[in-house]
């Protein structure tokens, strides 16, 4: 895995490419997908993908505004305000960078909203659309509550506290009983980032909108994805999305919960590379 920081025009991006891939000068041939990660990780949630990457493409995963906060990717980034359409602007700023002109596009939760946020802004330079466990939904009031409660936490005691509270909702219980060195490494993935990061990215999901109607116009291939124990963003929520997209495909993960490429990686990368193919 190859890890990099693009300067760009605001602020400087972290993301990792796929072994093979170059970033800066595209191989002839080769075709991108954009990787997203969920709340509250960082890009290095996508090893398992990045380490399986079919012929002819290579995989990209960027950093979302201020995580794996460090050195200049941390401290230019303007955090406070930001909305998921700023975090999508970043990604198609950082596709100028890299010369990527067009890309497959797979948002996980929290990257699920910019994804969707892509396709809003720039629509033609999206290929192909991944949906994986999220919703297209806004927050109810008590979900708006809710990332209030969240904001006061984090402020208060930071993001090893953050990585207590969402943990039990974040796996499924296959994974809780199976996998204890998972949740040992989806923990340290929340707490090495800011508390600066986290309580931004919570303005942006609290403040996010209603993406439903624009399901209807995606005109893309789409693959949705979700983990069947899955208690975030219920499976019913991708069925509904994939039923909303003219030729979507809809791809149950079982004995999964909402971070489905960590529990089940090749589950999750044999879909994914047959929806590539």
């Amino acid at each position: 895995m190859l890890s990099n920081v693009a300067n760009l025009l605001h602020r400087s991006v972290r993301y990792l490419v796929s072994p093979g891939g170059r970033g800066e000068e595209m191989l002839r041939g080769t075709r991108t997908l954009i990787l997203l990660h969920a709340f509250p990780l960082s890009a290095d949630q996508w090893l398992p993908q990045l380490a399986r990457v079919p012929v002819g493409w290579q995989f990209i995963a960027p950093d979302i505004r201020g995580f794996r906060g460090m050195g200049p990717a941390f401290e230019d980034a303007q955090l406070g305000g930001a909305t998921m359409d700023d975090y999508a602007g970043d990604v198609l700023e950082l596709m100028d960078h890299l010369d990527v002109g067009k890309a497959a596009i797979c948002g996980l939760s929290m990257g699920g909203y910019v994804a969707m946020a892509m396709v809003a802004r720039a629509p033609q330079r999206v290929t192909h659309l991944v949906l994986a466990d999220t919703k297209m939904t806004a927050d109810t009031d008590d979900g708006r509550a809710g990332r209030d409660k969240m904001r006061a936490l984090v402020d208060a005691e930071g993001p090893a506290a953050i990585a207590t509270a969402m943990l039990p909702k974040l796996l499924g219980a296959t994974a809780h009983r199976d996998q204890p060195d998972l949740e040992i490494a989806v923990r340290r993935l929340i707490e090495v980032n800011r508390t600066e990061s986290i309580a931004g990215a919570i303005g942006a999901l609290k403040s996010r909108p209603d993406r439903t109607a624009a399901l209807a116009a995606v005109r893309v291939p789409s693959l949705i994805m979700c983990g069947e124990e899955d208690a975030l963003t219920p499976i019913a929520d991708s069925r509904a999305m994939a039923e909303t997209i003219p030729g979507a495909t809809l791809t149950a993960i079982p004995q999964c919960g909402h971070l489905s490429n960590l529990e089940q990686p090749l589950l999750f990368n044999a879909a994914l590379q047959a929806f590539l193919r």
